[in-house]
């Protein structure tokens, strides 16, 4: 199919073979692994002290019986002002790990979904063998300066990791560390050929030989 191309300056067309990624988006199992990732990114940090944590005497503050008052045991009662919290949030790990055969469908479907919008665009970034911030901004100006975009790499490459990081909305990744929370939040999706190619091989439909 045709998709924009990005080369010596000008946004173009090209043709390339996406069969790899099929034409199905599974919603369901897309959304899963987005969740996952969210989950993946939380510090699990929150914590508030309970009734044996509060600083404050133990002593009960008046007898129990005879008074025209409530009962109550100590200060650090959790219906006193100033008292413990119950049930309160305390350090976990959220984190979870789906099986990678998952994983890597949900990144497919995000591919997907993607091509079907018509937001995924090939660059060659040869030009690129220096960081240079104008050459960035005429690539993202030849685009119409979409408010996110996600630049992926067939490898690291620091001279375009320079020139494109510090623009607002743009992301660099490479395909090999590529998921599918990156490609649904990244907007605009700039891959080099050998980057696809890269997905292709790392999550495309894989078939049977002699069978298309």
């Amino acid at each position: 199919m045709k998709i924009k191309n990005y080369t010596n300056g000008k946004v173009g067309q090209a043709d390339l073979d996406l069969s790899a990624f099929g034409d199905k988006v599974l919603v369901r199992t897309l959304k899963d692994a987005v969740v996952m990732y969210h989950a993946n990114l939380r510090q699990g940090t929150a914590k508030v002290k309970g009734r044996s944590e509060v600083h404050g005497s133990g002593a009960k503050p008046w007898k129990q019986k005879h008074t025209g008052r409530a009962r109550a045991g100590d200060k650090k009662s959790p219906l006193w002002r100033g008292g413990g919290t119950i049930f309160g949030p305390h350090p976990r790990d959220f984190s979870y790990h789906p099986p990678a055969q998952q994983r890597r469908v949900a990144l497919r479907a995000a591919l997907a979904g993607k091509i079907r919008d018509n937001e995924l665009a090939t660059i060659d970034l040869a030009s690129f063998s220096a960081p240079n911030a104008k050459g960035a901004r005429a690539v993202l100006a030849g685009f119409e300066n979409p408010r996110r975009t996600l630049l992926v790499l067939s490898a690291p490459n620091a001279s375009a990791w320079k020139s494109f990081r510090n623009f607002p909305g743009v992301v660099v990744k490479t395909a090999a560390e590529l998921n599918a929370r990156d490609v649904v939040s990244g907007g605009l999706v700039l891959a080099e050929r050998a980057a696809i190619d890269a997905l292709a091989a790392r999550v495309g439909l894989k078939t049977k030989e002699g069978v298309a």
